[in-house]
């Protein structure tokens, strides 16, 4: 009887850590750049939506080969348009604002959006800076873990004359 406690006791602990890693990895999204990849630590207490609409388009392919489209020395770097212009989307839904007072802060991702609150699709940007003015206007959903020296690389421009590019985007579980 001792043995079959011990048995079950191991094979529940077993199973939790394999549940919780799973978890884990795809709550890491990983962005391959020019010079390396960028780890963001999605944050799914926060905006649990949008992340589930970044990590859907991520793991199909999405986001491979889209431009940086409006990159603002000091300030962000915006992309996840297909069309390249800053007007485009994907094919999914428009997402509901989940502002949170989380502040914008260097590192930071946060989805783009038009005037209205609840049109985020799938363009995002990563901050160069602290940027206040943007709290509670904008859902935060991300923040970069490793690599923001690689972001801060990404060439400046509305448009940038030789736009960088995310190579691959994918969770770190599918990466």
């Amino acid at each position: 009887m001792k043995f079959l406690t011990h048995f079950v006791a191991s094979l529940v602990v077993g199973f939790s850590l394999m549940i919780s890693g799973a978890f884990a990895a795809s709550d890491t999204l990983m962005i391959q750049l020019k010079d390396g990849v960028v780890e963001v630590k999605l944050r799914p207490d926060l905006a649990p939506k949008h992340v589930e609409q970044i990590t859907s388009l991520a793991n199909k392919g999405f986001y491979d080969g889209i431009i940086f489209h409006r990159v603002i020395p000091g300030f962000m770097a915006q992309t996840g348009d297909p069309t390249g212009t800053g007007r485009g989307g994907s094919d999914l839904p428009d997402i509901k604002a989940e502002f949170t007072p989380e502040p914008f802060a260097r590192g930071v991702l946060g989805m783009a959006r038009s005037q209205n609150p609840n049109s985020a699709n799938s363009q995002f940007f990563i901050m160069f800076a602290q940027g206040d003015f943007l709290n509670g206007q904008y859902t935060v959903f991300g923040q970069v873990t490793k690599g923001m020296d690689l972001v801060d690389n990404i060439a400046k421009g509305e448009p940038p004359a030789n736009p960088d590019k995310m190579i691959k985007v994918r969770t770190s579980d599918q990466f």
